[in-house]
C-alpha cells in the first residue's frame, strides 16, 4: 500500500517504508494528535515521537520489541498525556527541547539543543530548535541518504501555515526559524510529518511563505 499519511483516531496506523527506516503514523486522543513510531530496519531499534494520548494504542503499536527512546516535540499537554505510562512500560529514555523540558511533567533524560543528533539504531535525526509556538519546540530532520529528507515538525508547521502563536514577536520568531532552519536548507521534496492532521511537503508550502508573513499567522 502506498503511504498517504491520512490517519484517524481509532483507525489503523499508516506505514511509510523507507530504505533504512520504517515510519508508522497513528492518530490518538481528543485533539487528533499524531504519534510516529520510527524503526531502524538494520537493528530493529525503535523511537517514538510524541506519546500524545491513548497509551494502550501506542503500546500496541510499539509491540514486543519496545522502544529505546521517546521524543516530545514540545511542552503542550496534548503531546505528552501518554508519556508517563509509555515510559513506565518500556523504560525508554526521554528527549525534549531544553527550553520546554520544565513544562513536561515526566522528567527529560536528555535535554535537546539546536543541532543535536538523536539516534535510532543506525539512523540519525538532527534536532532544530524553533522558538515561537513554545520556547523550546524542536523539529527532527532525517536526511535520508537514499531519497529526500523527512522532517517531523510537531506543531511548528502544518499544511497551510505555521503553528499557533499568541504575540507578533512569537510569530516572527517562528517564521524566521522555519525559513532559516527548514525551508532555506531543505529541498521541495522534503516530506513533512506534523503534530496534527495530514502530511505535506516543503514544496507544497514554500510558495505561501510571503502570504503567511502578510497575514500574520
Amino acid at each position: 500500500m502506498t503511504y498517504s499519511g491520512a490517519v484517524k483516531v481509532g483507525g489503523p496506523a499508516d506505514v511509510h517504508e523507507l530504505t533504512d527506516l520504517m515510519i508508522s503514523k497513528v492518530a490518538v486522543g481528543p485533539m487528533d494528535n499524531n504519534a510516529y513510531l520510527l524503526r531502524c530496519r538494520a537493528t530493529g531499534e525503535q523511537l517514538l515521537i510524541d506519546a500524545a494520548a491513548e497509551p494502550q494504542t501506542l503500546l500496541r503499536l510499539i509491540g514486543d520489541d519496545s522502544i529505546a527512546s521517546v521524543v516530545t516535540t514540545h511542552r503542550h499537554g496534548d503531546h505528552w498525556q501518554a508519556l508517563g505510562e509509555v515510559v513506565a512500560a518500556t523504560g525508554a529514555r526521554t528527549y525534549a527541547g531544553r527550553h520546554d523540558a520544565e513544562g513536561i511533567p515526566v522528567p527529560t533524560d536528555v535535554p535537546v539543543d539546536d543541532g543535536d543528533t538523536i539516534r535510532v539504531g543506525r539512523v540519525e535525526l538532527t534536532a532544530r530548535h524553533l522558538v515561537g509556538h513554545t520556547p523550546g519546540s524542536i523539529v527532527l530532520v532525517y536526511d535520508d541518504p537514499h531519497g529526500h529528507p523527512q522532517v517531523f515538525t510537531g506543531d511548528c508547521l502544518f499544511p497551510g501555515g505555521p503553528g499557533r502563536t499568541t504575540r507578533p514577536e512569537e510569530f516572527n520568531s517562528l517564521m524566521d526559524g522555519l525559513e532559516t532552519k527548514v525551508f532555506d536548507v531543505l529541498p521541495d521534496e522534503t516530506w513533512v510529518y506534523p503534530g496534527h492532521g495530514n502530511d505535506t511537503s516543503l514544496g507544497t508550502e514554500r510558495p505561501h511563505l510571503a502570504e503567511w508573513r502578510a497575514r500574520g499567522w
